[in-house]
């Protein structure tokens, strides 16, 4: 369904761009990768909220390369590596926003280390109204206590029970920062799943319940806030 684009952000950046097939002009969505890249489960994601009626495009911050996890959960991220991206993020919000095909405001989604970023993008675009996380990395290194631009935006955050739920301390600060901002989060819990359950191509780990409840209430949060 969808097609690579090139877009201008700390030079040239590229994703992959998907679009409702109605024809009417739509809210937007990015989708942020976990750790693995572009991979065939977040183009897919893509694909579903665009047949779900919202312009949809996942940048490559891997610019096609290969992935390569670090030997140390802490070096997965720290506070530059999100600045940096988030900075990529807004500057894809604002070619989004550019695009004819695009009417309303822009929501971000997105998976493990790249639900964390999802979340922190927020508070760089005043475009970005709406994010949805599906099981963080929380915290980060460098983590900022206080987090800017958030008032009148709304966050959902998927937690799974292996990750420790919601009542997880990291996944609690991040809370705590969004409505000190001005913002809501809602926290949900999904019993007896396991990291990366929306994963269809991870099935030691896919849960389809789980996957189908966080989607439907993404969805409610993306119709509600984008317009």
């Amino acid at each position: 369904m969808g097609e690579m684009v090139r877009y201008r952000s700390q030079g040239t950046s590229e994703g992959y761009l998907a679009i409702p097939s109605g024809g009417a002009a739509s809210p937007a969505v990015i989708v942020i990768q976990d750790w693995w890249g572009l991979v065939p489960h977040v183009r897919a994601v893509v694909d579903r909220f665009a047949e779900a009626g919202f312009v949809a495009l996942a940048p490559d911050f891997r610019h096609g390369g290969p992935a390569s996890k670090p030997s140390e959960p802490r070096q997965m991220l720290n506070s530059v590596q999100m600045d940096e991206a988030a900075t990529d993020i807004a500057a894809a919000a604002d070619y989004l926003a550019g695009r004819p095909e695009v009417a309303g405001k822009v929501g971000c989604a997105g998976f493990c280390a790249g639900a964390s970023l999802a979340l922190w993008a927020a508070t760089r675009s005043e475009r970005i109204v709406a994010t949805a996380a599906f099981y963080p990395r929380l915290p980060w290194e460098g983590m900022r206590a206080e987090w800017t631009d958030y008032a009148g935006k709304a966050a959902v955050i998927h937690c799974s029970e292996a990750d420790g739920t919601s009542a997880d301390e990291g996944v609690q600060t991040v809370r705590r920062a969004i409505e000190t901002a001005g913002g809501t989060c809602q926290t949900y819990d999904y019993p007896g799943t396991a990291h990366a359950f929306f994963n269809e191509d991870r099935p030691e780990n896919f849960d389809q319940r789980a996957a189908a409840t966080a989607w439907a209430r993404t969805l409610e949060l993306f119709r509600a806030k984008l317009g």
